[in-house]
């Protein structure tokens, strides 16, 4: 992959000025002013939402989309929502995170050696983005992969996910397996200098069905720590 003076914070700016999708750009502004009432008064960030971690980050979580009334409201990904309870659970039983807990962008959580990020950056309604603002939003992974040179392992949080890591490799010049790689929990994948591994999402479609059980997502970060290994690498 070819050099850059691109900067984690260039492209957090870059992400979070964004108004590239008109319908997404008012469904977020749409969630801020009528939230469900256990949110009613509470300030909302109502604008993309930036990745967010360890600067020199050997692992990747890579989601959908920010949550119309979680990464939109608090302004960090899975934060203020019962996916990124589940999700900071398991980074920080798998020494990831320094705490199990994510309620605001301040409530000193910090990510080592890992970095989490989304396909899409504002919440779509339905958490369905369309074709044409997934596309627009594809470059700001791209950009984060180059700047983030420590990356050897990509999770993939659902198979929405998992098609943006393979379009953003293949962005970055690497070569794809054939046949491509199709998502499944668990699943391995080598990418050029990533292992990319998939997992279900930790939605509520997914916990309250007992799809994912909490031992599942576990298992699945115990095998990225074990990929990256537990030195400074």
């Amino acid at each position: 992959m070819a050099a850059t003076r691109d900067s984690l914070d260039r492209i957090r700016n870059d992400v979070t000025g964004c108004e590239k999708c008109p319908r997404l750009v008012a469904w977020r502004e749409e969630s801020a002013r009528r939230p469900p009432r256990r949110h009613r008064g509470q300030e909302y960030w109502a604008r993309p939402v930036p990745g967010f971690g360890d600067a020199r980050a050997r692992l990747l979580v890579l989601g959908l989309a920010p949550a119309a009334h979680g990464g939109n409201r608090t302004g960090r990904i899975f934060t203020g929502d019962r996916s990124g309870d589940w999700l900071y659970r398991a980074l920080h039983l798998a020494r990831f995170a320094n705490q199990a807990t994510s309620v605001d962008r301040n409530d000193g959580l910090h990510l080592s050696d890992a970095y989490v990020t989304t396909a899409v950056r504002c919440a779509p309604p339905a958490n369905r983005p369309a074709i044409d603002e997934r596309d627009r939003c594809a470059p700001y992974l791209v950009r984060e992969l180059r700047a983030l040179r420590r990356i050897r392992v990509i999770v993939a949080l659902g198979a929405f996910a998992w098609d943006a890591a393979l379009r953003a490799a293949r962005e970055l010049g690497c070569e794809l397996p054939s046949p491509r790689p199709r998502f499944a929990h668990g699943a391995e994948a080598p990418i050029g200098p990533y292992a990319l591994v998939g997992c279900y999402h930790p939605s509520q479609q997914n916990t309250f069905t007992g799809r994912l059980k909490e031992a599942d997502l576990n298992r699945i970060f115990a095998r990225a720590r074990h990929l990256v290994g537990s030195g400074d690498g």
